[in-house]
């Protein structure tokens, strides 16, 4: 990407950046125009006000799409792909019913909630809520109570995993964006995700399930519940017996393939967790000068444990466990893994394009001159970069289009800021991610996702689902600027 001098003040670049994003929500709210489209159109305007040389506009456009998803593309898609295979392997079911025979039914929800986190590790939010609902509905209707005792965990635990934890695209996007290490980032998602998920997911849903009495939906519409449109980020989901979430059914006298093993499942889930800590602890200890950087098992250790060959080690194990061992074709599998790709083309040009914006803003000067800004009224970024996400997330609802825009527009900050370690830019896309998931209401179709599943009405959706999404952004926030103080 090509180095421009600033060519305005730091006043008119700052009134440029506040219009960008107001032009950016009318697009998006207004207009209805996609996210993708409006985040290029954003970036050309940008470029164009910003005096970036016409002839250096395009390069700097395609610089920042370009070297965004570089990373970004290859995780979702792998991560994509490894959810797709859990996802038609029944593996879901089989987490769940383990996971409640040994917490026992009394503590169901904390199981579901489990079982929901390590499913949701390669799943997205719609995909996996979508898959657990008729497990969800059928203990909720077999042990009594409110059907939120049982959903707002597990709803809970989804949503959780796919702000803070990578290869989700929004962490993935930020920690890019931002300069933040993958591993780092993965290792905080989950320091701060599951204490927030406790507390913020797991307690409030039995509050709530104790406060508000909603009636599990009729039996019938267990196996197919309705699929409202995704929200922007998350992978459309299918419901579970049609052939999108089940990779198609066998016909005729030939019976669909058993379940995987408990066991099994989970060794998958936490095959790339621990092949991603192995480069982190290899690469923590090099820097502390406890192991040689230079030798031969140190280099490997932090090859197969970077983040895009821990998660393709993984789906090739996942297409051998879950796919030919169980009796699929070759071509089966293949076909199983394919349609994982199509639902996260959009979410993977969302990025590329709040990347580009990205690049805009760096290019033209903007991020230096709001970081003059910050720290001339004091504000630390990582406060910052959690109001501006906050401000993003609630004005037009995509966690995406907050998560995007709000690191675009805080990395030259970051950049600017001297002292930043590589635990505090990791801190800062957490930040980002909370700030992203607070305040979710009725510009959100999460927010109609859950209230249509749940057959609760606007209320008492915003009484139960906004509420546990605020409290998991406003807890996770907090975690992450409490471990900025002492690390």
């Amino acid at each position: 990407m090509p180095e421009v001098e600033p060519a305005l003040g730091a006043g008119p670049l700052l009134l440029i950046a506040a219009a960008a994003v107001g032009v950016l929500l009318f697009l998006i709210m207004k207009l209805k125009l996609h996210a993708f489209l409006a985040l290029i159109l954003v970036s050309l305007l940008v470029a164009l006000a910003t005096q970036i040389p016409l002839e250096d506009v395009v390069t700097t456009l395609t610089g920042g799409f370009g070297s965004t998803l570089a990373n970004v593309a290859l995780l979702v898609g792998l991560g994509a792909m490894l959810g797709r295979l859990l996802e038609h392997s029944g593996g879901a079911q089989v987490l769940a019913d383990s996971l409640i025979g040994r917490f026992g039914e009394k503590r169901a929800p904390l199981a579901l909630g489990v079982a929901a986190l390590l499913f949701g590790f390669p799943i997205f939010f719609d995909a996996g809520l979508v898959v657990f609902l008729p497990i969800v509905f059928t203990i909720a209707r077999r042990l009594g109570g409110s059907l939120l005792t049982y959903g707002l965990p597990t709803a809970g635990a989804f949503a959780v995993m796919h702000a803070f934890v990578p290869p989700h695209p929004g962490p993935v996007a930020a920690a890019e964006l931002v300069g933040a290490d993958i591993g780092l980032v993965l290792v905080f998602g989950l320091l701060i995700g599951l204490p927030t998920w406790y507390l913020g997911g797991y307690l409030f849903g039995l509050w709530a399930g104790r406060r508000y009495d909603v009636a599990v939906p009729p039996s019938e519409e267990d196996g197919t519940p309705p699929v409202p449109e995704a929200p922007e980020g998350t992978v459309a989901g299918t419901a579970p017996g049609t052939a999108g979430a089940s990779g198609g059914r066998r016909t005729g006298t030939v019976t669909r393939p058993a379940p995987p093993r408990f066991g099994t499942v989970l060794g998958i889930l936490l095959l790339p967790l621990v092949l991603i800590f192995l480069n982190t602890g290899l690469t923590t200890l090099a820097t502390a000068g406890a192991v040689e950087e230079s030798s031969f098992v140190v280099r490997v250790g932090q090859l197969l444990g970077a983040t895009p060959v821990a998660l393709l080690i993984t789906v090739l194990v996942a297409m051998v466990v879950l796919g030919r061992r169980r009796g699929e074709s070759g071509a089966e599998v293949e076909s199983i893994v394919n349609s994982a790709l199509g639902p996260v083309c959009a979410i993977i040009l969302i990025t590329g394009a709040g990347g580009m914006f990205g690049g805009v803003l760096r290019a033209s000067g903007i991020g230096e001159a709001l970081a003059d800004v910050l720290g001339d009224i004091g504000l630390p970024v990582i406060v910052a970069a959690f109001v501006v996400s906050v401000l993003l997330r609630v004005a037009q609802g995509s966690a995406t289009v907050a998560l995007t825009t709000t690191a675009g527009l805080m990395a030259p900050v970051v950049e600017a800021s001297d002292g930043l370690s590589s635990i505090d830019l990791a801190l800062i896309v957490i930040a980002i991610a909370g700030g992203a998931t607070v305040l979710s209401h009725v510009n959100d179709s999460g927010f109609w996702l859950v209230s249509r599943f749940f057959q609760m009405d606007e209320k008492t959706t915003l009484k139960t689902w906004t509420v546990m999404e605020t409290l998991l952004g406003t807890i996770g926030f907090a975690l992450a600027f409490v471990l900025s103080l002492f690390l």
